[in-house]
């Protein structure tokens, strides 16, 4: 008898298939109703509430650190220090009433984490942190943006509905359903963090390695060096490496298949992270955010599995409520005297018909739908706004805060001249560039060298300087390129236009020209410290019609100068000589003299200095023969060469910087010998002392404002107690 042949089987339709994917179909977004109903679908909220959870503790252990609460004195204890806020309308409050702020976002952070007074606590943790947050540009950074964004998301959903002690204030809240825009809107914002940060990694500069460059002699990538060189590293597994984690990690984790290979390469990511980098939490933050791509029910099924006899502080195993905040499909729902038995669907999925268990959106659900979209559409829209803020590029764009473009702009600065004419005598002078601002961030950004000059020119008010002209000279270097002028030297900042929503005139542009010439400048570079590893170079490029006065110093011995392309003139202004040195051509500059680079050619210049600091190879000569002569005594007291050359060294006027030297040099080798218990205790004994010094501040001054005592005298009192007690409080934020 002929077998039948086997039929084909029916394969799945491009609907099924997103539908198992995606855990919705596409017909799910076939119209505005269908979207609310989509976003307000009903869903677990364990995992909503073990993320509102770790980010409550997490910012607890922030605030103190880098927030700056344990160096709030520091930070905002000198009045006449020039501050740097987005609006300058806004400015810090007394330092006493600024510990209160500090105050007011620790009981904001505490109230998140347990879930008390849940939104009122998320209020009292959002308007103190933006305050801070926009009070100082310069300490502006992605993921300080990324906690005001997340913690602004978690006022609005529901994340008291589990493991909270609003849970258990308030029963009908308890366990309940939070709608699915709560998860949407957080998997959202984690994944943008990787993918925008990815794409903004497909610049050259990162392609190419030059952005991160020796990262890999940090001893967290010794396992990679069994198969691959330094340079290897840093190219392949640094810049090509992050590029890749970055675009492609976020849809590992979205997907159930690729999910435990994406956290395991995020784990290790932000875990070596946390070893390179002083970021504070974020590596902590971006580990406890992975969860929220699992499924919502993950930490229920957890707490099931812990003994009975260890449940003392885990979440009750209870039914799921029904919430007003969720849409429910009508067949999901019953009356109460249909649920139950007889029921086809199973107890757990059949909910009792009210108030609590809408099946027809309201003006809540389309208002949180339309939140969600707006909050998605502005995170999309930001990292790429530059156009419109116009006012806050340079050579990169934007401030640096929620562009996402981490790691991809390494910076080193040469030079910072800031020189004042007095327009009433003609009078010049010259400024420390760190008279008024502990920061150097300031030199590059133009909105914040216009806020720097504003207050340069009301200290100098103070000493009977007015109408005067503030003109600043920087010299930077990105991503390995020529030193050159960030700014235009002959602009008066103070007069200069700047307007947030235009190009600023007085910014010079990168010369992008010349970034093929790193390579060749590497090159230079390897060549001259082989030879000698107290040779150094400056590679330089400037513009047609400026000049660069520069003074080197008399322990710069066998100075040259070396035209690498264009011509310039070089002016000895003691001696009133000009030099024409075309490109290749090299002369020596005399030390301890002014001179002048003039850029003649009708394009860019580019040169370079090579020089010896002579006093530093006499220095680590005599550093040597005293370090010595040390050591001989120390092993034979009645060594008399070493002995004779000691008391030579007595008379020497560099005696206390060689036993500085020496000292440093003990406690770093001191360092490198602790074993991981001793480098585990010294952590944590800094933190401590971080910590307690936050909360003894704090409470100084809640005490000085309750009694109406001087916190003046507190502080006094406090550092004399410091000091007695060898606590240096400007190491306390510092890791080992």
């Amino acid at each position: 008898m002929a077998k039948k042949k086997p039929q084909p089987q029916p394969v799945a339709n491009t609907r099924d298939c997103f539908r198992e994917v995606f855990g919705f179909s596409l017909a799910d977004l076939s119209s505005p109703s269908a979207a609310v109903r989509l976003l307000c679908r009903p869903s677990d909220p364990a995992c909503l509430g073990v993320t509102r959870f770790l980010f409550g503790l997490l910012m607890l252990f922030d605030i103190p650190q880098e927030r700056g609460l344990g160096m709030a004195d520091v930070r905002w204890g000198n009045a006449d220090e020039c501050r740097f806020p987005l609006f300058n309308f806004l400015q810090p409050l007394p330092l006493v009433w600024m510990y209160i702020v500090y105050l007011v976002m620790l009981l904001g952070a505490a109230g998140i984490m347990l879930g008390f007074m849940f939104r009122w606590s998320c209020l009292s943790f959002l308007v103190p942190y933006w305050y801070v947050f926009l009070l100082d540009k310069t300490s502006w950074n992605n993921h300080s943006y990324l906690y005001g964004v997340l913690v602004f998301v978690l006022m609005f959903s529901d994340a008291n509905r589990y493991w909270s002690v609003d849970g258990l204030l308030f029963p009908k809240i308890r366990n309940a359903h939070v709608p699915l825009w709560n998860y949407t809107l957080l998997r959202t914002l984690v994944f943008l963090v990787y993918f925008i940060a990815g794409l903004k990694k497909l610049d050259l500069d990162w392609v190419r390695g030059y952005s991160m460059q020796e990262l890999s002699k940090h001893w967290v990538f010794d396992p990679f060096k069994l198969l691959l060189t330094e340079d290897q590293i840093d190219i392949y597994i640094v810049h090509l490496g992050g590029l890749t984690l970055d675009l492609f990690v976020g849809f590992l984790l979205f997907f159930d298949k690729t999910r435990c290979l994406g956290m395991f390469f995020c784990s290790s990511f932000h875990l070596m992270n946390s070893q390179m980098f002083h970021i504070g939490m974020f590596s902590w933050m971006m580990l406890a955010t992975q969860q929220v791509f699992c499924y919502a029910d993950w930490p229920r099924r957890m707490f099931r599995k812990v003994p009975p006899s260890l449940r003392v502080l885990s979440p009750d195993d209870e039914d799921i409520q029904t919430s007003s905040h969720c849409l429910y499909n009508k067949e999901d729902v019953k009356p109460e005297k249909e649920s139950g038995v007889g029921s086809r669907k199973s107890p757990s999925s059949v909910f009792v018909l009210g108030a609590a268990s809408p099946t027809k959106p309201s003006l809540y659900h389309k208002t949180s739908s339309i939140f969600t979209l707006c909050i998605i559409l502005s995170q999309l829209f930001l990292p790429y706004s530059h156009s419109l803020t116009k006012g806050y590029n340079n050579w990169t764009n934007g401030l640096y805060g929620y562009s996402w473009d981490m790691m991809i702009h390494s910076w080193s600065v040469q030079h910072v001249r800031i020189t004042y004419v007095n327009r009433d005598t003609g009078e010049q002078g010259y400024l420390n560039p760190n008279a008024f601002s502990g920061s150097r961030r300031w030199s590059s950004h133009a909105d914040m060298l216009k806020q720097y000059s504003q207050c340069i020119a009301s200290h100098l008010q103070l000493y009977n300087i007015t109408n005067i002209a503030l003109h600043f000279d920087i010299w930077k270097s990105i991503n390995d390129r020529f030193q050159q002028r960030m700014f235009d030297p002959r602009e008066d900042i103070l007069a200069a236009n700047w307007n947030p929503f235009q190009a600023t005139a007085w910014t010079m542009p990168l010369l992008i020209d010349l970034s093929d010439w790193r390579g060749k400048l590497a090159e230079i570079q390897s060549s001259l410290h082989n030879s000698t590893n107290h040779t150094d170079v400056v590679f330089v490029a400037d513009f047609p019609g400026l000049f660069l006065e520069n003074y080197v110093q008399e322990d710069l011995g066998n100075t040259s100068i070396t035209v690498l392309k264009g011509r310039v003139v070089v002016e000895l202004v003691e001696d009133r000589v000009n030099y024409t040195l075309m490109e290749g051509e090299t002369m020596q500059v005399p030390p301890g003299e002014f001179h002048n680079v003039y850029t003649v050619s009708t394009t860019s210049s580019c040169y370079m200095y090579i020089y010896v600091n002579t006093t530093e190879v006499e220095f680590l000569e005599n550093l040597t023969k005293y370090e010595n002569a040390i050591t001989s005594t120390e092993h034979n007291d009645s060594d008399s060469q070493a002995n004779i050359t000691l008391t030579r060294f007595q008379q020497d006027p560099m005696l206390d910087q060689y036993k500085e030297a020496l000292a440093a040099k003990k406690a770093e080798e001191s360092r490198k010998k602790k074993t991981s218990i001793e480098r585990i205790k010294q952590f944590l004994v800094k933190k401590y002392n971080l910590f307690m010094r936050s909360f003894r501040f704090t409470w100084g001054a809640v005490k000085s404002i309750v009694t109406n005592k001087s916190f003046d005298e507190f502080l006094n009192e406090t550092y004399v107690w410091e000091t007695e007690n060898l606590i240096n409080a400007s190491e306390l934020d510092l890791s080992p």
